[in-house]
């Protein structure tokens, strides 16, 4: 599981941290660097899935670019960033973390790659690279990752003299251990941002959701038989919560003379007894993106991450607790880490006290306009804040915002 995200000149980002929990919720203003946090997420996934550096950034035909591409992945004026993430061990009191350093002039190349495995006892944590790779020189081409090539087997007699040399077969042993933890767990992050528009039309069947949940028809109607019903029956249950009278029922079902496409569907109850069959194409934005969120809460795999920017959109601020019920009892049941970011102060409000541990809130310096991420629970008057309003309307007042650069 992913516990940390290190930023170090990335974007808006001189030096912060976001820590990871199993409901972590992320806030703060417009262009406070939310977005730029969870664009570092998905720049690291793409690239230890094989992307070479530059289209990680920039883009390609089939793969859509990070905001400012290569010019702004860098904070101004520096020409590098570095990346790194902590990913728990697969022995206990043991952790991995990877660090990937980009230099960003002219094109997109690896400065310096490395895999640290960290242990932990009693008087403080021990350290052992695993690998800590660079280039010979600056011209050299250099643009897969070390680690993807380590965990498929493509690192060359040339990749390989390149790296920290390796002792001993156990280290070799720990290395390939530590290099698979990370590169599964980022490719078992689901970074979700649905889309409805494209979730009207029919979608062919699928086996894994996509990131603007397009197929989400084709995801459900492609589970087996017993695993659809059980889905579709807690969909239901609680899509009926969300209108002013009922959604009777939720459902997908193939389509076609060769059952390979399938569609959404839903029935309405708006005057009692009068039932009314709808499908995707007439369903209100706010109810499909609730139902993707939910569907991806129930089919992503156990030790996976769902990450979800503006989780809230659409959903009329009633309906906030519900999601926020389902996303604490979902996550837990399954096992599956959620980062969420908001600036809704009804989502705020919604909250409880028992989430203030797992609030981080981003926002500039005053003095040099970088983003920072600071826990909820370390501004040191927090009380004072919360006791002259909720979270949701100190928010709103922008008074949170002022303590962080007051206090600071």
């Amino acid at each position: 599981m992913l516990k940390e995200i290190r930023f170090q000149n990335w974007k808006s980002f001189k030096q912060a941290t976001l820590y990871i929990d199993q409901l972590t919720v992320l806030i703060g203003t417009n262009a406070s660097g939310k977005s730029n946090a969870v664009e570092g997420l998905a720049f690291l996934r793409r690239v230890t899935s094989g992307k070479d550096i530059q289209t990680a950034l920039v883009g390609d035909s089939s793969l859509s670019a990070l905001r400012g591409g290569l010019e702004w992945s860098a904070l101004k004026p520096e020409n590098q960033f570095t990346l790194a993430v902590l990913v728990e061990g697969l022995q206990k009191n043991s952790d991995y973390l990877y660090s990937l350093t980009i230099r960003t002039h002219h094109i997109a190349k690896i400065e310096e790659e490395s895999l640290t495995c960290i242990q932990y006892d009693e008087l403080e944590p021990e350290h052992h690279i695993l690998f800590k790779n660079r280039p010979q020189s600056r011209d050299e081409k250099y643009d897969i990752t070390y680690l993807f090539k380590v965990v498929y087997g493509l690192a060359s007699e040339r990749d390989q003299a390149q790296a920290e040399p390796i002792s001993s077969v156990s280290s070799v042993k720990a290395m390939m251990d530590g290099a698979h933890a990370v590169v599964l767990t980022l490719e078992n992050i689901l970074i979700l941002e649905p889309i409805p528009d494209k979730m009207r039309t029919y979608t062919p069947l699928s086996t894994q959701l996509n990131h603007d949940a397009q197929n989400l028809a084709g995801v459900l109607a492609a589970l087996p038989n017993q695993q659809k019903l059980e889905i579709e029956k807690i969909l239901s249950t609680y899509s009926k919560q969300l209108p002013e009278r009922e959604l009777r029922r939720v459902w997908a079902e193939t389509v076609g003379r060769l059952n390979s496409d399938a569609m959404l569907y839903c029935e309405e109850e708006w005057v009692e007894g009068e039932i009314t069959l709808i499908d995707a194409r007439t369903m209100s934005e706010g109810t499909l993106r609730f139902l993707a969120i939910v569907t991806a809460l129930l089919t992503r795999p156990e030790g996976s991450q769902l990450v979800i920017e503006d989780v809230d959109t659409g959903l009329h601020p009633s309906r906030i607790g519900l999601l926020l019920q389902i996303l604490k009892k979902q996550g837990e049941q399954r096992k599956i880490d959620i980062l969420i970011t908001t600036h809704n102060p009804a989502l705020l409000d919604n909250l409880g006290p028992e989430m203030v541990p797992y609030v981080e809130v981003a926002h500039r310096d005053s003095e040099t306009g970088a983003s920072e991420l600071t826990l909820l629970e370390d501004i040191s008057h927090l009380a004072k804040l919360l006791a002259s309003g909720t979270l949701g309307k100190i928010t709103m007042q922008g008074k949170l915002e002022k303590s962080l650069k007051t206090v600071l």
